[in-house]
């Protein structure tokens, strides 16, 4: 659902507040005094959304502003960019990429362009360069030529292999790349002093998570259960609104396990692949996507278990 001005609904939720935006597609929430999410809408990138159809977030610290993932395109950065602005004077120095998906880092132009250093995994900027002809194909059709405007790719400054530390000012940020999940260079991004975790892709809410070719569920699980080992307070997913750790693993790690559990009894009895679609998710049928994605995503961890 495109967000408006005035969609407010989220304001009594977990005493998180949705301030006014400039892009119809975006809502602020602030989780703390210094930590907001930004949040896209749960539908598919479109001209409106300028491929912001995920969830960001940032971080003010004394020296300026840490952005979690700067959006899909040149000007859904830009987007963001002024919806900063509307809480703070303070420049954004740092963009994190918390993966490979174009949401994740096709924005950075916009940012690296008025100086900000951009941070990765090694992994995440390996596989935006094996998929970056598709990932601007994909958007030309998607947001259209006038939405992919001014959209370059542009790599990480910095990266790293399993786990780094950025402080700025004084905040402390640490990242932490454990495995492939929804991508295969999929971070979580930790404030141990707010106990906030940006999950990135590794958390969906609301909304059924995707299992591509590019994603591997097994490690998923992993990856999931390394971020929740943590205990954040607050859990701002790749898809949804700021939530508890109790919805992340109800809508996200709950799903995985169940799909793979539930896949593996199918392969057990003999089953062909083409009867995929009989096994019952229905449990999960209150988010969104689900009868678009049930189905691929069983075929996909069918495929997955061919090799394990």
């Amino acid at each position: 659902m495109i967000r408006t001005l005035f969609h407010l609904s989220c304001i009594a939720l977990f005493g998180l507040v949705a301030a006014p935006v400039h892009a119809a597609a975006l809502e602020l929430h602030k989780v703390t005094d210094t930590v907001y999410a930004i949040v896209g809408p749960l539908t598919n990138r479109s001209p409106e959304n300028l491929a912001n159809n995920a969830t960001f977030g940032f971080v003010i610290s004394s020296k300026g502003v840490v952005l979690v993932d700067p959006g899909g395109t040149y000007k859904g950065a830009a987007e963001i960019a002024a919806l900063i602005k509307t809480v703070t004077e303070h420049p954004v120095t740092v963009v994190i990429n918390t993966g490979g998906q174009d949401h994740r880092w096709l924005g950075n132009g916009y940012f690296k362009e008025r100086g900000a250093k951009i941070i990765a995994a090694a992994k995440a900027v390996e596989d935006q360069k094996a998929r970056e002809t598709d990932q601007f194909f994909m958007l030309g059709n998607l947001v259209k030529d006038e939405g992919l405007a001014g959209t370059e790719a542009v790599y990480a400054d910095e990266t790293f292999d399993t786990t780094h530390t950025v402080t700025v000012g004084d905040t402390r940020i640490e990242l932490h790349h454990t495995g492939q999940a929804h991508t295969p260079g999929d971070s979580f991004v930790w404030l141990p002093d707010a106990k906030v975790v940006f999950s990135g892709d590794i958390v969906y809410t609301e909304r059924m998570l995707t299992i591509s070719s590019v994603s591997h569920s097994g490690s998923w699980i992993k990856a999931f259960e390394a971020m929740a080992a943590k205990q954040p307070q607050h859990v701002i997913p790749g898809h949804g609104k700021p939530t508890t750790l109790a919805v992340a693993t109800k809508d996200s790690l709950d799903y995985l396990k169940f799909l793979r559990d539930a896949v593996k009894q199918f392969r057990a009895e003999g089953k062909e692949v083409q009867n995929i679609g009989s096994i019952d998710q229905s449990r999960f049928g209150y988010l969104q996507n689900y009868e678009l994605l049930k189905g691929r995503n069983a075929q996909q961890v069918y495929d997955e278990l061919e090799w394990e």
